[in-house]
């Protein structure tokens, strides 16, 4: 870590020290070393800190800024500062880009495209966000998400499925996995893509860094979808700052009183594009360039008689194995037989409460 890399860092993990403030002595004194080596009294009449941030900017024998460095150290962290070429050029472009951020791994290049929703997804919601996240990135568009259980973890898997690049927001410190479910996932994008913060390492996931975190998603991305939103989700934060920022705004259209399609529907009727598959954003952000097609389910070639009938009234929405049995003609006993070989082949998933998906 260079000489400014270091007192940048030294900043920031200083209390009171915002992005507005690091801004200032940036304008004021050029680099941050210089800075530094000012006396408190030009820092606030210079640069106009409180005299509270000024005599609380951290000392270099401080031990918060010593685990500090060990940790980005011992995470392969480094530091992207808004006044260097690595910074992205779209998030240069929003009215209050961070003045930093912390990467681990390596920042894709080229189109990008966010995705996110409720934490709480229907797996109809799920599948769909996988699908569309594995064409995008099929063609080499980068995912970008939160991390998020729910949309989010299903936007990240579905990148990685078909190889492309992701990219991961978090809205704590870069040093941790956050939901704890997620460290695999965490463990996977780290491999051969990327996961950054704006907040130093430490710094616990609390309630009110998701919205900066919200702002960093959309003003890095080309576009944002949203597949699912509640009323009040967090997700509808990230299309608020979509519109703000210039980005096209996108939603998958739900039933009408479902609860995670309110936001999304709502959404809709304001003017954001409606989305069923990968191509409505292709041809929205990117004209000319075509999905690849799905492929043939082998499963539809493999079955006759009532599986097939089986098999092709399932669809991405759970429905009760006694509404099957009803639609298909089919006893309680054949339609178990049934389910159980659909469910060994991997053609359907068996859901809590005697329900059922399809998979493919």
């Amino acid at each position: 870590m260079n000489q400014e890399h270091r007192s940048l860092f030294r900043l920031h993990m200083s209390p009171g020290l915002g992005r507005a403030a690091l801004f200032k002595l940036k304008a004021t004194f050029g680099n941050f070393t210089t800075a530094l080596n000012s006396p408190p009294e030009d820092l606030v009449r210079r640069a106009q800190l409180s005299p509270r941030q000024a005599r609380e900017i951290l000392q270099n024998d401080d031990p918060r800024l010593k685990k500090g460095f060990d940790t980005l150290e011992s995470c392969q962290a480094r530091i992207i500062s808004y006044w260097e070429p690595d910074y992205p050029a779209l998030l240069k472009q929003i009215h209050d880009p961070p003045a930093l951020f912390y990467l681990r791994g390596t920042l894709p290049v080229g189109s990008s495209f966010a995705i996110v929703g409720s934490r709480r997804a229907t797996p109809g919601g799920l599948r769909l966000t996988e699908e569309i996240a594995a064409e995008l990135a099929g063609r080499g568009v980068t995912i970008i998400s939160g991390l998020a259980r729910g949309i989010d973890t299903a936007a990240h898997r579905g990148a990685l499925s078909a190889g492309g690049p992701t990219l991961a927001v978090l809205g704590c410190g870069i040093d941790r996995a956050y939901p704890q479910e997620n460290v695999d996932l965490f463990r996977k994008l780290l491999e051969k893509n990327a996961v950054i913060s704006e907040y130093p390492p430490g710094v616990e996931p609390l309630p009110g860094h998701f919205p900066g975190r919200n702002r960093i998603i959309s003003g890095l991305s080309n576009g944002v979808l949203i597949v699912e939103a509640a009323d009040g989700s967090g997700s509808l934060i990230t299309g608020d700052f979509a519109l703000e920022q210039g980005r096209e705004l996108f939603a998958v259209p739900g039933a009408v009183k479902s609860a995670t399609s309110y936001g999304t529907n709502r959404l809709i009727k304001d003017g954001a594009r409606v989305v069923t598959e990968a191509q409505d954003i292709l041809d929205s952000l990117w004209p000319g360039t075509r999905s690849k097609p799905s492929p043939t389910d082998p499963l539809l070639n493999e079955l006759d008689g009532a599986a097939l009938r089986l098999y092709q009234s399932l669809d991405f929405t759970p429905q009760q194995g006694d509404d099957l049995a009803r639609a298909c003609g089919l006893t309680p006993m054949e339609l178990s037989a049934i389910l159980l070989d659909l469910e060994l082949r991997g053609g359907i998933q068996a859901l809590p409460g005697g329900r059922y998906i399809r998979l493919k």
